[in-house]
This record gives C-alpha cells, sequence and structure tokens, in this order.
C-alpha cells in the first residue's frame, strides 16, 4: 500500500480518522516516497505552530515516524530523476481535467515505479488523478 503524506500524520498523530486508518493498516506493507519525510516534518510542525499539538508531541511523532521508517515498516523509495520524468508526465496527462499538484505527481509516480497500489489517500485531487489513470484507491469512495 502507497501511503501520501497526509495519512502518514493521521498515523503519527491524533486526526478524526486517525483510527481508522491505524486499523485499516495495521500489518500491511507500507511505502512512500522519500518526499513524505519532508512533507510530514512540515506538517507536524504546521500542526505544533497552530496549536494542534505540543513540541513534546511533534518530537515524540517524528521520533516514531522515524523508528518505524528504521524497522523498516515503512518502505522509502528513493527520488530519481526517473521518477521525476514519470511525474511530469503525469501532470501533462491529468492536464486540464484534474489541477494535479507538483509534489502530488511525485507521489503518484512513485506509487506507479514501485507498484505498490492501493494508493492510500484523501487528498481529493491526488485521488481524481489516480482515478483518471485507473489505478486502485483506499478508501474506496
Amino acid at each position: 500500500m502507497y501511503l501520501d503524506s497526509c495519512i502518514l500524520v493521521k498515523l503519527l498523530v491524533v486526526e478524526p480518522d486517525s483510527e481508522f486508518f491505524i486499523r485499516s493498516l495495521e500489518g500491511k506493507p507500507l511505502v512512500t516516497s522519500e518526499l513524505a519525510q519532508t512533507e510530514v516534518f512540515s506538517a507536524l510542525l504546521a500542526r505544533e505552530r497552530a496549536g494542534k499539538i505540543s513540541a513534546a508531541d511533534r518530537r515524540r511523532a517524528w521520533r516514531e515516524f522515524e523508528a518505524r521508517i528504521e524497522a523498516k515498516e515503512i518502505r522509502i523509495e528513493k527520488m530519481n530523476s526517473i521518477m521525476l520524468n514519470k511525474a511530469t508526465h503525469m501532470l501533462e496527462r491529468c492536464h486540464p481535467k484534474v489541477p494535479l499538484r507538483t509534489l502530488d505527481a511525485i507521489h503518484l509516480a512513485t506509487a506507479d515505479l514501485c507498484h505498490d497500489f492501493p494508493l492510500v489517500t484523501t487528498d481529493a485531487r491526488l485521488r481524481d488523478a489516480a482515478q483518471l489513470m485507473g489505478y486502485t484507491i483506499f478508501p474506496e469512495a
């Protein structure tokens, strides 16, 4: 299962649907892009700035994320020029129906290249792009 960054954050901090994703993904092979490391760190900082989590909670969540990568519970796919070229083609393929964003295109290209589906996301635009390309998505609509 390929996880975008928003799902990874749900596994690390309490959000309304965190329990659903924790239960649904438990024991499954999980993969994400190297990009997610920066995106998750940024999202945790944003939650701290917004007062949704404390600095201690942010640090704990980040340590947990790093530990899950180290334990190979979450596999990180490295970014490379092949993946970036694929992301560029996906941007064009989605245009004009889905205004896919750059970072979402990188996630989608990574999932495609590592053939690790379903794509697990709650991001509407990323879901629309994946559906347009015929990829399986979790949770289903």
